[in-house]
């Protein structure tokens, strides 16, 4: 295990787990030793970095240590997920606002991602923006310069968003000039899926009524997979992502002419001499 990787130590909690998450998407699985060495950290802090990413469904505990985990069978809460990769969602929402240009009809889907765009798109003048999302709605109801649309539709309160058939129905009625879809989970093999059946039609619905489709998906989510799936990679106009996507993601990407688009990450802070 190369010794370049130990500089947990430095790293705030967040950055150390979200490094965690990387060794872990290498190597699959860690002993609690090998990380405690990897990250130069304890093993109590190890532990702790464990159970709190199991708790966001990102890892599992083995005797002994922890492995990456596959299927995703329940999405974080929104509460967990606006802790989880805010340096990531950042960058992604910042590359993704070069797709928004004035006078133009915006999706926004649900989650802390799609919320990231918004402080970009209230900097446009004419936008209209649909949305699921309750968050993102109250946010920009303070912008009048918006015109904003919510979906309606069944009230999922871990997130609070709008989902099935009423939130899909009502995109079944607009026309969007481009649609920014969020993900739980993605990769090659499985496409985008979601553990929820409910979110699916609303995606898809999205999707059917824009003349752009971008995927943000964080790079953390990359290679879990849900049970229903939304889309085929190939199915969207971009993808926009972060620099902790592996070499060999970008590569596969690549190779299936996905226009994939990665966020450079900022520099995360050393310790001073």
């Amino acid at each position: 295990m190369p010794p370049e990787d130990s500089r947990g130590a430095t790293l705030i909690p967040d950055q150390r787990r979200e490094l965690l998450v990387t060794l872990l998407r290498e190597h699959t699985v860690l002993s609690v030793q090998q990380l405690t060495e990897l990250l130069d950290v304890s093993h109590m802090t190890v532990r702790r970095d464990i159970a709190a990413l199991e708790r966001q469904g990102r890892a599992v505990s083995v005797p002994g240590g922890v492995r990456i985990a596959g299927q995703l069978h329940h999405e974080p809460s929104l509460a967990d997920k606006s802790t989880m990769d805010t340096p990531a969602k950042l960058a992604i929402a910042e590359l993704a606002a070069t797709f928004l240009h004035d006078d133009t009809t915006v999706y926004l889907d649900a989650g802390t991602t799609c919320q990231a765009l918004i402080p970009h798109l209230v900097k446009r003048r004419g936008m209209t923006v649909v949305t699921n999302d309750f968050t993102a709605a109250a946010t920009l109801m303070a912008t009048p310069e918006v015109e904003v649309i919510h979906t309606g539709g069944r009230v999922e309160p871990a997130n609070r968003s709008a989902v099935g058939g009423l939130a899909a129905a009502t995109l079944g009625q607009l026309a969007l000039d481009i649609a920014f879809v969020s993900t739980s989970s993605w990769d090659l093999r499985h496409g985008v899926t979601t553990p929820s059946a409910a979110k699916v039609e609303v995606k898809r619905a999205a999707m059917a009524g824009t003349a752009r489709t971008v995927l943000v998906g964080g790079s953390a989510k990359y290679g879990s997979f849900g049970m229903y799936r939304v889309a085929e990679l190939e199915d969207f106009d971009a993808i926009v992502t972060d620099a902790g996507l592996p070499t060999t993601a970008r590569d596969a990407l690549a190779a299936k002419d996905i226009d994939t688009l990665v966020a450079e990450l900022p520099t995360p802070p050393t310790n001073s001499p």
